[in-house]
């Protein structure tokens, strides 16, 4: 990304049908102490452990949940040890940036998009200095990562919003391997250029490979003909402002002009995806934020063995992702390693990584992303010869070809998990439509006063019911979960309308985590909620 131009300025401003729902995405921020939620629920609704209903009262009483800061946590970030010291500056800016002949203002990591890349090798302890330079509060979220709750960046339930001109250090170990990424978790935020890839290596690099191409995908409307993610929510929530759940505000009435062109997506649907595609019809798919207009160029040789690691850090799309006349062999997904498998394209929803490794052929080959159902594209090059560049819109027949999923995969013998009998399932139901933008889990937009409640030790399985038209990336935040018999180790799934997925996690990671949605639009407008463990 070419660096245009910044302000730094922190004082200057930034360009539902059920009545009540901004009010609630704003209650129960009660904060006490060191910062953290103190709020809590009475019951888990949802829960059973042994077939029995798990939400009585007493097992989930307000005091019996662990803090973010408490002991526990404590406890948990000193078994996993404290390695080198990884300092790092991070720093959250309004700027111009040019995504490759269209320039727009936005709000990023330091003038570039994606925002620098974070690598560190597992065993570190990362130290990050984040300083907030927007108008508006922020926190940094870790995504895929097994760290210490405080150090989350769950706004109004791991720690306070880090207000404009403050700062905050963010300090953890850093015990996994994998793919991973960073991004604001305030309301609209990640929706701008606030991300950027978290690559963690590994000590032991089992894999062979000569090259490693990160590539993150994104849909981009803010800035463009005066549009803005906070405007388009308003759009989808017909001018009715969204609380943000990392804001102070509760008024319900206040209306919002959303502002530019409308941006809702009628009639994309995707037989892959089961259903409707998305809400927001984007003008531009980037990948490395640049559009297909002026791509970036991966330059290798011929012959070479390349890693190339996908990430998906878009707000509303998933994408299937092909690179012409290769053919690619999964061998991670969500970071974490998995039996190798040949496919000539991969589906990749929000919050979603997998890693491919590919051979190289001789001369220019597109690497494109289609935004599944929406038509439109991202491209990328691989050169490692001469010929033409592919040009803008180029499909690759690979597109079309071999599609592997995550249900497909089977976990490496290295992270599978033991069989073991479920301590405690958890119920979640999705529901909610386009057309009234009423998403929730369970019946219940969110709050961060319920709880699920689990127990350190348990084998916990979560059960998500999508009772709605479109599909959901649902995300957990702080553990890893199994698809079941023997499947891949993840912390982002797709679940299909009509569907029901199951999945396995051990509950080795105290606190209270967010589990939502990873649409963004649909997070804001309520599909979250809490795991919290119990004390």
């Amino acid at each position: 990304m070419r660096r245009i131009r910044t302000s730094s300025d922190p004082s200057a401003s930034a360009s539902p049908e059920a009545p009540a729902r901004r009010a609630v995405l704003g209650a129960g921020i009660a904060v006490a102490g060191s910062g953290l939620l103190a709020a809590c629920s009475t019951g888990s609704p949802g829960s059973t452990v042994g077939g029995k209903d798990a939400s009585a009262p007493g097992d989930d009483a307000p005091d019996r949940y662990v803090s973010p800061d408490g002991p526990e946590v404590a406890a948990a970030e000193k078994r996993r040890g404290s390695g080198p010291v990884r300092n790092m500056q991070l720093t959250a800016i309004r700027t111009q940036l040019d995504l490759g002949g269209r320039t727009v203002d936005s709000w990023a990591y330091g003038d570039e998009l994606p925002g620098r890349e974070v690598r560190v090798t597992a065993g570190d302890t990362l130290a990050v200095d984040f300083a907030n330079h927007l108008p508006e509060p922020t926190t940094v979220h870790w995504h895929g990562l097994m760290l210490r709750n405080d150090m989350d960046g769950a706004p109004g339930l791991t720690q306070r919003s880090v207000q404009p001109g403050a700062s905050f250090t963010y300090r953890f170990a850093v015990t996994r391997p994998g793919t991973h990424w960073l991004h604001s978790h305030v309301g609209m935020q990640l929706d701008r250029g606030l991300y950027a890839p978290m690559i963690i290596e590994d000590p032991r690099e089992p894999l062979s490979y000569d090259k490693e191409w990160v590539v993150v995908l994104d849909d981009w409307v803010d800035g463009v003909d005066g549009s803005t993610p906070d405007g388009v929510l308003a759009e989808m929530n017909k001018g009715r402002h969204r609380m943000s759940h990392g804001g102070t505000e509760t008024q319900d009435d206040k209306r919002q002009e959303p502002a530019g062109p409308a941006r809702m997506l009628w009639g994309a649907r995707s037989r892959l995806l089961g259903g409707e595609a998305g809400d927001v019809d984007y003008p531009y798919h980037l990948i490395n934020g640049r559009i297909e207009d002026d791509p970036q160029t991966f330059t290798a040789r011929p012959g070479d063995r390349i890693r190339i690691r996908f990430i998906n850090a878009g707000g509303d799309t998933a994408y299937r992702v092909a690179l012409g006349d290769h053919s690619m062999t999964i061998t991670h997904t969500d970071g974490n390693p998995v039996s190798h498998a040949t496919t000539d394209a991969l589906l990749i929803g929000m919050g979603e990584r997998y890693d491919v490794l590919v051979t190289a052929k001789d001369g220019a080959f597109p690497l494109t992303a289609l935004a599944e159902g929406k038509k439109r594209t991202a491209l990328a090059i691989l050169r490692t010869g001469g010929g033409a560049a592919p040009e803008a819109g180029t499909l690759p027949d690979e597109l079309y070809g071999k599609l592997l999923i995550a249900p497909d995969l089977e976990a490496a013998e290295s992270v599978r998990v033991d069989s073991r009998s479920v301590d405690r399932t958890l119920h979640f139901t999705l529901t909610g439509t386009m057309r009234r933008f009423n998403w929730a889990i369970n019946g219940e937009m969110y709050s961060p006063s319920q709880r699920y409640g689990v127990r350190e030790g348990e084998r916990v399985r979560m059960v998500f019911r999508n009772r709605s038209p479109m599909w959901h990336p649902m995300h957990l935040h702080g553990n890893l979960f199994a698809m079941l018999n023997g499947g891949a180790l993840k912390d982002t799934v797709i679940v299909r309308p009509g569907h029901r997925v199951s999945v396995d996690f051990d509950a080795r990671n105290p606190g209270l985590w967010m589990m939502h949605c990873h649409n963004l639009y649909h997070s804001e407008s309520g599909m979250m909620t809490v795991i919290g463990y119990l004390k």
